[in-house]
């Protein structure tokens, strides 16, 4: 039987693509979609958002923009990564879906509720903001959860700052809450997202097959290469959000190790950093892991599959 998830996310190039993924793969049933302020506003990344489910044929998952600004901190984009629209470099086109008028927080909170226990998983791609306030207003909820996979931090330093990756630095208390809620809690990080490099061979994969999703998914990987080598030096740009979704669909190709994880929420120099205890066997309650690696080669044959699934959507 398909996973059945919900995406937060915050589109963003790799969010997108990511989109394409959850949306194409037949061991994935995409249930809706919530938006969070990150890569660029909210109003901005639920734009995107309804653009990529036009793009992708998605007619039937509502898609619910969720918050605006982190729980206490002042809200930080990343424009130098993705653009003044988020997802620059494609035509966006016309959204032929209109937002669910639902708050992305109750849409979470519905979701959990409206499925068996045990039966949903969340995905978050972006801050998680949304998932920590679901869990405040909701915390019955976590009994209900499956698993909650994120893209988000990593054991071996980060990608805004020196310690602390961009989706858990620009809400650490989201991301502490998130953390220590109870349920599992899968962090796919930058020790295995920064495996998955859009090279040159894989683009070619990719507009090979020649449809209008795969165009567009093109077009935003020559954006993203080209601002990826400018900010952070990288000549073949990682792809980090559909990482997380790989793991919900195969975790062998993302591969994860128990250990318990804590955020920083008061450093100087580590604010938001995602602490990995190695200092022994994990504890046999801890509910905490921590990705490793990604085979990149069937990582992006799920990508390459999926886009070749979705078609040409009219």
């Amino acid at each position: 039987m398909p996973t059945t998830i919900l995406l937060d996310c915050d589109p963003g190039h790799d969010d997108a693509i990511a989109l394409f993924l959850a949306a194409g793969n037949p061991d994935i049933d995409l249930v809706a979609v919530t938006t969070v302020a990150g890569n660029q506003t909210l109003e901005k990344v639920t734009r995107n958002a309804l653009a990529v489910a036009t793009v992708a044929g998605l007619r039937d998952v509502p898609i619910a923009a969720g918050c605006d600004r982190p729980l206490v901190r002042t809200p930080e984009t990343a424009v130098e990564t993705h653009g003044e629209s988020g997802l620059d470099g494609p035509v966006l086109p016309a959204p032929r879906l209109i937002a669910d008028p639902r708050h992305g927080v109750d849409v979470i909170i519905d979701t959990a509720r409206s499925h068996a226990p045990g039966e949903i998983t969340l995905v978050a791609t972006g801050a998680l903001t949304n998932l920590a306030l679901a869990v405040r207003l909701a915390p019955d909820i976590v009994d209900r959860v499956h698993e909650v996979v994120l893209m988000g931090g990593g054991t071996a330093g980060g990608n805004w700052t020196a310690a602390a990756e961009f989706n858990i630095l620009i809400d650490p208390e989201s991301a502490h809450i998130v953390f220590t809620a109870g349920w599992t809690v899968v962090m796919v990080g930058l020790d295995a997202t920064h495996q998955a490099l859009a090279t040159p061979d894989v683009v070619e994969r990719i507009a090979a097959v020649g449809t209008a999703p795969a165009r567009f998914v093109v077009e935003l990987l020559d954006f993203f290469g080209r601002s990826y080598l400018e900010t952070q030096g990288f000549p073949h740009p990682p792809v980090h959000d559909p990482v997380a979704v790989a793991r919900v669909i195969d975790a062998a190709i993302v591969p994860a190790e128990r250990v318990p994880l804590t955020v920083e929420l008061t450093g100087t120099h580590t604010l938001g950093m995602t602490l990995a205890d190695r200092r022994g066997p994990a504890p046999a309650d801890c509910r905490t892991f921590a990705a490793t690696g990604v085979d990149t080669d069937r990582f992006w044959g799920l990508v390459v599959d999926a886009l070749e699934r979705i078609g040409d959507p009219v």
